[in-house]
């Protein structure tokens, strides 16, 4: 099974899990995803899910100055990123549930 595409189908709820737990710029949050085990994830796939999480109003930015280079954008989970995590964290429970029992049942 090719993970890239599992990973494409889920990877709104990793962002948002991944700045629930602390702000973050663009590849801070690759890093932090790809240290969390989804080694798949490309750095192209996680600033455009940033930046489509920011339209969508689930993301909060601010920009913070760096000695080392260019400013950084550093990402925050707001109210209504918490809501749609919850939302989508409760439908990949039960999409997980539905394939864990399904696969269980080819086992058998």
């Amino acid at each position: 099974m090719d993970a890239s595409q599992l990973l494409k189908g889920v990877l709104d709820v990793a962002v948002l899990a991944v700045v629930r737990q602390a702000d973050g710029y663009g590849y801070d949050v690759v890093r932090r995803l790809r240290a969390a085990g989804l080694e798949e994830v490309g750095d192209a796939s996680v600033y455009g899910t940033l930046r489509r999480l920011y339209q969508a109003g689930a993301l909060t930015s601010y920009v913070v100055p760096s000695d080392e280079g260019p400013h950084r954008k550093y990402y925050a989970i707001n109210d209504r990123g918490r809501s749609v995590l919850q939302d989508s964290g409760k439908t990949w429970r039960t999409f997980v549930d539905s394939v864990d029992g399904l696969l269980a049942g080819a086992s058998a």
